[in-house]
């Protein structure tokens, strides 16, 4: 594995040891950013099983200006600690060890905002679509925000998850990525136009 675009184009990327991770290819990986880059200008990313770090460490390669790392295992948090280092971008990173609701809790109450976020759970989790949901219950997403969800082929996701769209989905044999964009919470947009009732009336 290496970094495939950017300031640190080339760089190799070390794989956690053992058997518990699947980590996404170089060939997915270069699919994924031209669906949703492949460069960006600034902005907050967030790769909640992180894995190796490569999503997040590809993204921050390409000009996000900082990423949170989050994952369970210990193993991936020193081998993400070590990619970091070895692309140079450990400056741009915060590194968490934590299950991914605890850890989005956790951001919520520090105020972080995401432009971008990539889920890519264990095949055996199928709930990438209540994590979206929580994280626009936590105020956790800016609008337009692209979330990344790479799943099993033979899962499918619904099209539209309330207060997201599906603008893109490709297949790379047993692994799936569907590209979403976040438009707006549905409460917010109920109690927005209830505000704007409320304003024509006095």
């Amino acid at each position: 594995m290496r970094v495939v675009s950017g300031s640190a184009k080339g760089r190799p990327l070390k794989s956690v040891p053992g058997n518990g991770t699947r980590p996404t290819t170089d060939k997915v990986k270069e699919a994924i950013f031209s669906m949703i880059g492949p460069y960006f200008e600034g902005g907050a990313a967030l790769d909640l099983f992180a894995g190796t770090g490569g999503l997040g460490i590809e993204a921050l390669s390409r000009g996000m200006d900082s990423a949170v790392f989050v994952d369970m295992e210990q193993k991936s948090i020193d081998t993400i600690r070590a990619n970091l280092k070895a692309a140079k971008l450990e400056e741009h990173a915060e590194v968490y060890r934590n299950d991914a609701g605890r850890a989005l809790s956790a951001l919520e109450k520090r105020g972080r905002v995401f432009d971008l976020v990539f889920l890519d759970p264990p095949y055996r989790m199928k709930h990438g679509d209540e994590l979206m949901l929580t994280m626009v219950q936590k105020g956790l997403l800016r609008l337009g925000a692209v979330i990344m969800l790479e799943h099993e082929s033979g899962y499918e996701y619904p099209e539209n998850i309330p207060g997201f769209y599906r603008t893109r989905q490709a297949v790379y044999g047993e692994t799936t990525v569907s590209i979403y964009e976040f438009e707006a919470a549905p409460l917010q947009e109920e109690e927005s136009g209830k505000e704007g009732n409320d304003e024509s009336a006095n």
